[in-house]
């Protein structure tokens, strides 16, 4: 049984990537299959697909999700209730009491409707349109360990270039490296291109509390993969999922009793999900991950070491800090098979 103590690791400060290359594709790519590893660029990564492929990717858009009220508390919106309604991460929220009436920098206001020690300030937007009122006063909401603001050019380069359906508090980085060239030349390989949507919220970073896994919580967060999606998806060769998110979505549609042969992988899927994948799961579409490297103790490198084996993982991340590869949601990327499928 395994314990959080079994997913740390020592990661040099200096190799957080704060700020993105300025060419999407530039970043390297460490491939890890099994105890092979090979430094590669994204670039090769046309060089892994094989015809009848299906690369999916979560096409879903960040908001500026970050935002002042009354001039001194910084809210971060992470998981929808409703068109007005939101949970949002705030310091000190236990401060500001139910029913109170905070102002934003525009001259909106938002009341606090409800608390809670995980999710934070439950509060309600009385305006017209919170998309708008967001894109005026919000901030691209990037994670912590950069450690700085974001400025005005984190509002395209913390995006994906084919991304949409707003409603994810952070990226889906994997993405992030992906160039409409490249995306042609996943076709031009014989490969085929699925979007479905993930909206990211707090549950894919949120820190894991307790050394006892089973003790952890995830956040649900709402995606969906329609029916002509699932078609494509149960038709592939191998399924490769761009970024964790991605797999996360596939393998919560997918099937685990009888079902009709064209659902032999997914199903259509839209509503939450909160999967908490660690090493034992057994992986039921996904049979190759792109994906960044991950915090340690996060329940991303859980989820790395389930799919390509922990050690192996350790390996890798001891190999990439050796290479000084970059690290997080603006550095470098690996490569990862499933290792249960070898031979295949």
């Amino acid at each position: 049984m395994y314990t959080l103590s079994d997913f740390d690791f020592e990661l040099p400060p200096e190799l957080i990537a704060s700020r993105p290359l300025d060419v999407r594709d530039a970043s390297r790519m460490l491939v890890v299959d099994g105890n092979n590893v090979s430094d590669k660029h994204v670039r090769d990564f046309l060089d892994y697909l094989r015809p009848g492929d299906v690369v999916v990717f979560n096409n879903s858009r960040v908001i500026p999700a970050r935002f002042m009220a009354n001039g001194k508390h910084e809210i971060t919106l992470h998981t929808a209730v409703d068109d007005k309604t939101w949970w949002g991460l705030c310091k000190r929220f236990n401060k500001i009491p139910d029913g109170e009436i905070l102002t934003l920098d525009d001259g909106t206001k938002i009341e606090v409707l409800a608390h809670d020690d995980d999710s934070g300030l439950k509060i309600k937007f009385l305006c017209d349109n919170v998309f708008a009122v967001l894109d005026a006063v919000g901030k691209m909401p990037l994670p912590p360990y950069m450690k700085r603001a974001a400025q005005e050019f984190d509002r395209e380069r913390y995006q994906t270039v084919y991304s949409s359906p707003l409603g994810s508090m952070a990226a889906p980085t994997a993405g992030l490296h992906f160039t409409p060239e490249l995306l042609d030349g996943i076709r031009a390989r014989g490969a085929d291109i699925v979007n479905i949507t993930l909206h990211v919220g707090a549950g894919t970073w949120l820190p894991v509390k307790t050394e006892d896994l089973s003790m952890h919580k995830m956040h649900s967060e709402w995606g969906c993969i329609t029916d002509a999606q699932a078609e494509k998806i149960n038709k592939a060769n191998r399924v490769v999922a761009v970024g964790t998110t991605s797999l996360r979505l596939l393998e919560s549609a997918a099937m685990r009793n009888s079902m009709p042969d064209k659902y032999r992988r997914v199903a259509p899927f839209c509503q939450t999900t909160d999967i908490f994948i660690t090493p034992g799961y057994k992986f039921k579409v996904v049979d190759v991950l792109l994906t960044n490297f991950h915090l340690p103790k996060s329940t991303l490198f859980m989820l790395v070491s389930a799919f390509a084996g922990l050690p192996e993982m350790r390996a890798a991340y001891s190999h990439a800090i050796d290479e000084k590869y970059r690290f997080f949601s603006y550095g470098d990327c690996c490569l990862l098979f499933n290792k249960e499928n070898k031979g295949e």
